[in-house]
């Protein structure tokens, strides 16, 4: 075989000779001149850049290594001599991958000689013949170009080697270059001689060798003509030095490095860090840099440390020297400037810091060995390789990331965004100038002018108040007197940004008026354009909230402002006056506190005062205005700096960093400690804990509801205000927005009250489980999450029928109803029957807490509620949304609280088609479209093909079309992540208000449920002993109205042609009970609180009238003297007498009765609404379903499912019955009374007289049976009046003596507990608890009143009465409830203060025609005609004349039929309209 001679051998150079040059026919250069051929080796000798880099010299800060350090200096150097270098370096290095046995390289510059030599151990070249190349191993690596070790890709290398050029670029441009290895494997030692640019070269030297002798050396003598060089420069040497020690670096201590026979002094590439920090800390002043290693693995070590303002990086791949850089510096820097943006932005959220803004704070050292590695040119300066080829991972410790974090560069970041803030801020500086341009400023005469110090800026809440402070400045003059006015509440400049605070208009204009320099120490005013700042707002918790911020304005900025002496000052004004009728004195209060300690000392009674409440500074008039700033010193309050403690306090209350002392000190927050405003100065501290932490309990308890009823205040004035107005009509939600403002002293935004009452009437999934109000009209769907809602003047809304069984109106008397202004409105908190806050869950973010609870089934709140009164333990409760169709897994179980999975549902349709049925809670339909729309695969090209939405407003129906490849990718990747169907919650952030107003944490919803059960429990109690108290007021009366009729009847009593007070005392000296009515209180007195419709009247109750003064006198025996005339008979006495036998039989079963059965009836109410709900959902999804099948049908989308995707099955809950006890308790009306079942009867509708209860009748009474053991009581409600089924003669019967005494002695058979003699004392009865008649929540009838006020109560005991005498059929049905109504004189009676007013003569004498019709054998018993109350024709308020009030109902349920709903007994209550 011929022998192949190298490429580059001196004859093979351009062997062929030309044929004879042929001239150009222009230009001077033949053909052959301008188009040229050359190999490889010629290429490289005439374009070097491409391969070395560039041959000229080239000066760069470079770090090099002298005396014993690294230096960073200016270098001048020849980047293609450096390059021939390295690449010899590089490849001893690269020995050390090869054979890890390894441990020695030897470098020698010698400078004189102009020699380079790089000798490694380890395993030598094969000293032996490459079959197909027919030369030396050695020879082809290092005199031919192109051949490498390295071009096999499937093969991961971590070598620095790739292209093939390497050592043959050295050996190109090295006068002399030699090559010796010992191959101790084949015994041989080669050493071979190139010269004249590797154009020359000897035959290769072949000898014996032992066989412990493996080692490379690489000698060369640098051609420095081609590198315009004459000898191996300074910086030359001093960068291939540093080269070195690169190498010693890398290799670590399993290699001896040695430069020019001296070993390098780095074992480890911590100690060649040390290099660079050690030159680094000779400049410093401060600190030593800190270094902070971490060697991840066994490719990958780092090294951090801080840098001043520039980015800096020292990093190598497989040994060489990346000095620019590349994609793994990135991937490094990345993972530790993500987390130290969030360790500043947490410590300081206004830093606005980005990840570029960290890493210029960094120095970073990498020190990588990468599978392949790929750069951007030969020079290998910069790696490109991407991240997912580098063969290994570098994921930083969570440990060592905390240690770069606490190294300083977070200080230095603080630091840096302070600077930057600052210089940001002072664009905005104000000056002391004689003129500014604000908009809205009434500046003062002398402002920036010398005497600015006595000037003082008047900043206002609004204009309304700047008008008032105008009208005040007046007194003054405006000389020394400014005013601005404030739009609203000022930015929190301690948590905002420097963007925002130098875009906020409102501390531009304060900085240019006041004449602030940003970071100026302020010990005096002198440089200020005004000398004081006085702060005029509303007296309300808005206002002190204002205040505040505006304190903290200044103390973030200027701190030692606010301790020059009357700086900051407040101007307050009356929060209420009262001024005395008929003269002209009037007090005035300054906080409610002080109001409220003068009207105690009124004992209740406002009788000469007129009250007038002054919610802002717009209430009050110019010439009050006036009448202030002319006593500056009573409204004047100047703000006083004590001690570090007042910095404390307003940092406490507006910075972040204090979250949990904020807590702390809500938490000690003692109702009732308030700030004296009598006092001339305040300090900053008793201000923030005395008057804004007012402010901050409020938020607290705007945003977080009460655990008692669910609902926060805005929903409780609303559902306080629903129950007086849309119980039945239904209004426009704009309309019940105003009458919530007016009705329950709203005092914020009406957008914000719209919205309340849309979410609380919303039903979609993943809103309420039980919507309180009912949505008439688009009150928003689960398309936007209820954002499409319609505007609150277009739709309507009422209330729904559970909600009165979830918040029984029984109930509402018990309720702790609250004041303002004067006025009645909404309780604390509702008395619910289940806890609601399960049912609907919260949401909701305050001052110092957050809240979020998740929706709970009702159905297993009033289980486990059934179980607690079993006395059985409670069965655990996952969260659970009416209406959604997926899965709720708990997937996680902490002390803190659980966490749960939600998951929507989905199905393969075919190969290419998926379906999706059902989202996770509370991701909308129109939300999940865009995220689908937006999913991309990795080329940008859209994910889907199509995507089809066959959703309404309240379903989830979605094709996603996909091509097989992405349907592939999907399903590997996981449906669920892929499409983003699962999302989590959590239970442990659940904070309520408990019962006491105190805020609280609840870690499960059973904890809640429990809580609820004993004040529940206790509310049953006091429902019962309430509503026997009334029954027992209510015999009273009915035995003092039949009395005082007989005694009218047989002329033992005159009424007419008498003065009232004679027929009063009359009254008194024969014993009857009185019941006065309350005097006017101070609130009813106050001027425009309370609208004329709600208005309530004085109550009456069972009191000795000459015991208090709060009474008015002779009101006493109004319930006597008020009764229409036509109630002035017999077949009226008979009827009386009748409804005391009812009530003594109700009374006594009521007392038998126990709050669990009471309980358990309410449940029973609810279960048969829920079951409603659930019919109704049920018709609903078929109606879906069946549109959706309509719509796919005429869109031909495919509705075969091929495979439904897994679904995991829920998790199996152990619902077992309460106990037996409670299935037999489930009867409707059941009720648990020892020994007697009370039996409640409706009263009947008037028909024959003495009519036997029908067989129906008797039917139904089964239906009510209360289970008490062996015995059935019954108690009768009234029926609704109906025409007579016989008609009376026309003219009235007379009377004859023997049956009025025949009357009498039936009365004296029930032994009336009658008043005694001295009229100073009165019956004993319990005392009732009365309640609003607008509320429409009267339970018991306890005397007529004038226009619907509070029901009498009594203060001592009725005697006991006799058993009644059964007198022929006036049995009572077993069925019905007991409900007494107003009968239809005690109707007119509200028109008319008494029957005996001869202008009421024509009504009397047609409700006595009316009684005519009416067949004398009526029963007696039978309640009065609601006809009757239609038939008055001129009465001054319609609206109550049609009105009965009801006595206490057990049941609601016991008749079943056709005419008696589940609301019969409060449906004519509830309407106010």
């Amino acid at each position: 075989m011929a022998t192949k001679l190298p490429l580059q051998n001196s004859n093979a150079a351009n062997v062929a000779k030309a044929p004879a040059k042929s001239r150009a026919a222009a230009g001077g250069k033949t053909i052959e001149e301008m188009y040229q051929k050359k190999s490889q080796l010629e290429h490289i000798l005439l374009r070097p850049d491409t391969y070395i880099g560039s041959i000229e010299k080239h000066t760069q800060t470079l770090w090099v290594y002298e005396k014993d350090e690294m230096v960073q200096r200016p270098v001048t150097y020849v980047p293609g001599l450096y390059k021939i270098f390295d690449e010899i370096l590089v490849n001893a290095a690269d020995n050390k991958q090869r054979d890890a046995k390894m441990d020695s390289v030897q470098v020698v510059i010698d400078v004189e000689q102009n020699l380079i030599s790089v000798c490694n151990s380890g395993a030598g070249v094969p000293v032996e013949i490459h079959q197909e190349e027919g030369i030396y191993v050695p020879e082809m690596i290092f005199g031919h170009l192109l051949t490498s070790s390295n071009y096999d890709d499937n093969v991961k290398k971590t070598t620095g080697g790739r292209n093939g050029y390497g050592a043959k670029l050295t050996n190109i441009f090295s006068t002399e270059f030699i090559i010796e290895t010992a191959d101790g494997k084949r015994l041989k030692k080669y050493k071979q001689v190139f010269e004249n640019n590797m154009g020359k070269k000897s035959e290769p030297v072949i000898t014996k060798c032992n066989k412990s002798e493996n080692w490379t050396k690489v000698t060369f003598k640098p051609d420095l003509k081609k590198f315009n060089m004459t000898e191996l420069e300074d910086d030359v040497v001093a960068l291939m030095s540093k080269r070195v020690f690169d190498i010693a670096g890398c290799l670590g201590k399993s290699v001896k490095v040695e430069l020019n026979g001296k070993q390098i002094p780095v074992k480890s590439f911590t100690d060649y860090v040390d290099l660079y920090l050690s030159a680094a800390n000779k400049s410093r002043t401060e600190d030593p840099l800190p270094r902070l290693t971490e060697k991840v693995n066994d490719r990958w070590e780092v090294c951090v440390s801080l840098s001043e303002g520039q980015f800096q990086q020292v990093s190598f791949v497989n040994s060489i020297a990346t000095i620019k850089g590349g994609t793994h510096v990135d991937y490094v820097t990345s993972q530790i400037t993500n987390h130290i943006v969030a360790a500043v932005n947490k410590k300081n959220k206004n830093a606005n810091v980005k990840a570029h803004n960290v890493k210029n704070h960094l120095w970073v050292f990498v020190n990588a060995l990468i599978d392949n590695p790929a750069f951007d040119s030969q020079t290998k300066e910069t790696l490109t390789l991407r991240q997912s080829s580098f063969g290994s991972k570098c994921e930083l410790s969570e440990d060592f990331l905390k240690k770069v974090g606490k190294s300083g560069v977070v200080e230095n970041l603080l630091s840096w965004a302070d600077f930057k803030q600052n210089k940001d801020l002072k664009k905005s500086d104000g000056a002391k100038t004689g003129r500014v341009l604000v908009e809205k400023l009434d500046d003062a005469a002398e402002a920036g002018g010398k005497n600015s110090r006595l000037c003082t800026l008047i900043l206002t809440e609004g204009d309304s108040a700047k008008s008032l402070a105008l009208a005040g400045r007046s007194v003054l003059g405006n000389n020394y007197c400014g005013v601005f006015p404030l739009r609203g509440k000022l930015l929190n400049v301690r948590e905002a940004s420097t963007t925002q605070i130098t875009n906020n208009k409102e501390i531009e204009n304060l900085k240019k008026i006041l004449g602030l320099k940003q970071n100026m120490k302020y010990e005096n005013v002198n440089s200020l354009r005004y000398g004081q700042m006085m702060i005029m707002t509303d007296q309300d918790h808005d206002g002190s909230h204002i205040k505040g911020l505006l304190i903290n304005f200044i103390h973030s900025f200027w701190p030692s402002l606010l301790q020059v002496p009357s700086f900051l000052v407040e101007f307050i004004t009356p929060i209420v006056k009262a001024t005395r009728k008929g003269t002209k004195k009037v007090l005035s209060f300054y906080s409610m506190p002080e109001y409220e300690e003068w009207k105690e000392s009124l004992k209740g009674n406002a009788t000469g005062w007129d009250i007038k409440y002054y919610k802002g500074l717009g209430t009050s008039t110019a010439e009050e205005g006036k009448e202030y700033f002319s006593n500056l010193g009573l409204h004047k309050k100047d703000f006083v700096w004590e001690d570090e403690q007042d910095g404390e306090a307003i940092e406490l209350a507006f910075s972040k960093k204090k979250i949990e002392a904020r807590k702390n000190w809500l938490s000690s927050y003692v109702p009732g400690n308030h700030l004296d405003q009598r006092q001339p100065k305040v300090t900053y501290s008793d201000f923030v804990n005395k008057e804004l932490i007012l402010f901050s309990m409020a938020d607290l308890q705007r945003s977080i509801p009460s655990m008692v009823d669910g609902l926060k205040p805005g929903q409780r004035k609303i559902l306080f205000v629903a129950f007086k107005k849309i119980a039945r009509k239904e209004m426009k939600v704009a309309q019940l927005v105003g009458y919530v403002s007016l009705l329950s002293a709203y005092h914020h935004g009406e957008q914000s009250l719209a919205s309340a009452i849309i979410g609380m009437a919303q039903d979609y999934v993943g809103s309420n489980n039980i919507n309180l109000l009912l949505p008439n009209g688009q009150f928003g769907t689960r398309t936007s999450g209820g954002k499409d809602s319609a505007s609150a003047r277009y739709i309507f809304t009422k209330l729904s029928p559970v909600t009165r069984i979830l918040f029984p109106k029984d109930d509402d008397l018990l309720l702790d109803y609250l004041n303002e202004d004067g006025q009645r409105i909404e309780p604390t908190w509702y008395m619910p029957i289940i806890p609601t806050v399960l049912v609907n869950g919260a949401e909701g973010i305050g001052t110092g807490w957050s809240t979020f609870i998740p929706n709970y089934n009702p159905r297993e709140i009033v289980a486990n509620v059934r179980r607690l009164l079993n006395g059985e333990s409670m069965v655990p409760m996952d969260p659970w949304y009416r209406g959604f169709k997926g899965t709720i897994e708990k997937t996680a179980s902490k002390e803190g609280g659980c966490t749960y999975t939600i998951t929507g549902l989905y199905e393969e349709v075919d190969e290419t088609t998926i379906r999706i049925t059902e989202l996770p809670i509370r991701r909308w339909n129109d939300d999940y479209k865009n995220f689908l729309q937006s999913l991309k695969t990795d080329n940008g090209a859209p994910f889907f093909q199509d995507v089809k939405a066959y959703n309404d407003e309240k379903s989830v129906d979605f094709d996603l079309i996909l091509s097989e490849e992405n349907m592939l990718a999907a399903r590997q990747e996981g449906f669920l992540k892929k499409f983003k169907l699962t999302t989590t919650i959590a239970t442990s952030n659940m904070h309520l208000f408990d019962k006491k107003g105190v805020i609280k944490k609840y870690v499960t919803p059973e904890q809640i449920l429990e809580e609820f059960f004993d004040l529940r429990f206790e509310y049953y109690e006091k429902r019962k002993e309430t509503v026997v108290k009334n029954m027992e007021i209510e015999l009273l009366k009915l035995e003092n109205k039949a009395r005082f009729i007989l005694a009218v009847l047989s002329g033992e009593i005159i009424v007419n042609k008498r003065k009232k007070a004679d027929i009063v005392e009359d009254l008194r000296q024969k014993g009857f009970t009185p019941f006065p009515r309350k005097a006017e209180s101070v609130e009813a007195a106050i001027a425009g609180a309370v609208d004329d419709d709600a208005a309530e009247e004085p109550e009456e109750i069972l009191v000795d009238p000459e015991s208090s003064s709060s009474y008015i006198p002779g009101s006493e025996y109004d319930y006597l003297l008020a009764m229409a005339i036509a109630s002035l008979t017999i077949e009226k006495v008979e009827e009386l007498l009748a409804d005391r036998d009812k009530m003594i039989i109700a009374v006594a079963d009521m007392k038998k009765t126990t709050p669990k059965s009471l309980w358990l009836s309410d449940l029973e109410s609810l279960d048969k609404e829920l079951e409603k709900l659930d019919l109704k959902d049920a018709q609903v999804q078929q109606a879906i379903e069946a549109a959706q099948k309509k719509i796919r049908a005429k869109s031909g989308a495919a509705v075969k499912v091929k495979r439904q995707a897994p679904k995991k099955p829920a998790p199996k809950k152990t619902t077992k019955k309460a106990s037996e006890s409670e299935t037999t308790e489930a009867s409707y009306s059941a009720m648990d009374t020892d020994n007697n079942v009370a039996e409640v009867v409706k009263p009947k509708a008037r028909q024959g007289a003495k009519k036997k209860a029908s067989e129906s009748e008797t039917t139904e009474a089964s239906h009510s049976a209360m289970d008490t053991d062996n015995n059935v009581a019954e108690v009768v409600k009234p029926k609704g009046r109906q025409g007579a089924k016989k008609k009376a003669p026309a003219a009235a019967k007379e009377v004859e003596e023997d049956e009025m005494l025949d009357l009498a002695q039936r009365l004296a058979q029930y032994n009336f507990g009658s008043a005694p003699a001295d009229s100073s004392k009165t019956a004993e009865t319990s005392k009732a608890i009365a309640v609003d008649d607008d509320d429409d929540d009267v339970v018991v009838e306890v005397a007529p009143v004038k226009k619907g006020g509070r029901k009498p109560a009594a203060t001592k005991a009725a005697k006991p009465p006799a058993a009644p005498r059964k007198r022929g059929k006036q049995t009572v049905a077993s069925t019905e409830v007991l409900a007494i109504g107003v009968s239809p004189e005690k109707k007119v009676r509200k028109m008319r203060s008494s029957p005996f007013n001869k202008k009421s003569s024509s009504v009397m004498s047609r409700l006595a025609d009316n009684k005519e019709e009416e067949s004398s054998e009526n029963v007696a018993g039978n309640s009065s005609s609601e006809k009757s109350g239609g038939d008055v024709s001129a009465i001054s308020r319609p609206q109550r004349a049609n009105r009965r009030k009801m006595t206490y109902v057990l049941s609601d349920s016991e008749s079943e039929s056709a005419n008696d709903s589940e609301f019969d007994d409060i449906e004519d209550d509830e309407d106010d309209e």
